[in-house]
């Protein structure tokens, strides 16, 4: 029988679309763990962390950001071509990032305000997540990942089985390490019951209430959750601003600030407001 030291190193590469490398320099952050890593994996493409280069293909593929231009969006058919695994990892490349902000809003006329020449600047009306554009095999959320499911991902790709990654809800989190419940000690308007852990609880370990940088966890009860807002704040345009932040343009989230007006300071005329904004995948 073979054995896995005998077999080849899977080919690893990792490549970014619209992002702020914080995905990728969660990898890096691995640290020494990165030289155990080195010895199982292949790392043929990581231009954050080497100036070596590969094309492909590719065993397992990560990529991270969201499609925001026409050549992201030839780019990822490509890169989807060349992996037989693509894995999306970050809140741009799963649900469109904070740049999905801009979906709600007329792209020609903020682009025409911030450029003197917006002609140059080549950019799609819409920023979306990777996979309204190309099939993906598996994703890790956040903003950024956690460097628990990086690991644990990584080991399951080793081993070829499936990331045993918790589906549940950051208040679980909350329990576990025993925070107070910010919303019901002051009232502070929190996303926790709606979003899949993995930061560990960190904004109501401070006080704070969650953002929702995970995104919705499965089956969240966004409709609920928002009329609870909406009886704790001053209308709703606040409602709004309290989905609308890394994983806006998620669907749950999504539908919570259509039914708001919108997220702050949006322009009319977006395309979230035509029609045929959604699933573009080829």
């Amino acid at each position: 029988m073979t054995t896995r030291g005998a077999r080849s190193r899977l080919r690893v590469g990792v490549a970014k679309l619209a992002s702020c490398d914080g995905c990728q320099l969660t990898i890096l952050d691995l640290e020494e763990e990165l030289l155990a890593i080195a010895e199982r994996l292949d790392i043929v493409e990581f231009p954050e962390a080497s100036s070596l280069r590969s094309a492909g293909p590719y065993d397992v593929l990560l990529v991270e950001g969201s499609v925001s231009s026409p050549d992201q969006a030839a780019e990822i058919v490509e890169l989807r071509r060349q992996a037989k695994t693509l894995v999306t990892i970050g809140a741009c490349a799963t649900a469109g990032g904070i740049q999905a902000l801009r979906n709600w809003s007329d792209h020609d006329a903020f682009r025409t305000a911030v450029y003197p020449r917006p002609e140059l600047v080549e950019s799609l009306d819409t920023a979306t997540p990777i996979s309204d554009h190309v099939k993906v095999d598996a994703q890790l959320v956040g903003c950024p990942i956690s460097a628990d499911h990086l690991r644990e991902l990584l080991a399951a790709l080793l081993v070829g089985r499936r990331p045993q990654i918790r589906e549940e809800a950051v208040c679980l989190e909350c329990k576990r390490r025993g925070y107070v419940c910010v919303m019901v000690a002051t009232g502070t308007p929190c996303l926790g019951p709606l979003t899949q852990t993995g930061c560990g609880a960190l904004c109501p370990a401070f006080g704070r209430g969650c953002y929702g940088c995970f995104g919705p966890r499965e089956q969240p009860h966004a409709e609920s959750l928002a009329r609870t807002f909406a009886e704790r704040t001053t209308g709703p345009a606040d409602v709004a601003r309290l989905f609308a932040g890394f994983t806006a343009w998620t669907p749950p989230f999504r539908s919570i600030v259509d039914q708001h007006g919108g997220p702050p300071g949006r322009t009319p005329g977006g395309p979230a407001t035509k029609e045929g904004v959604g699933d573009a995948r080829r």
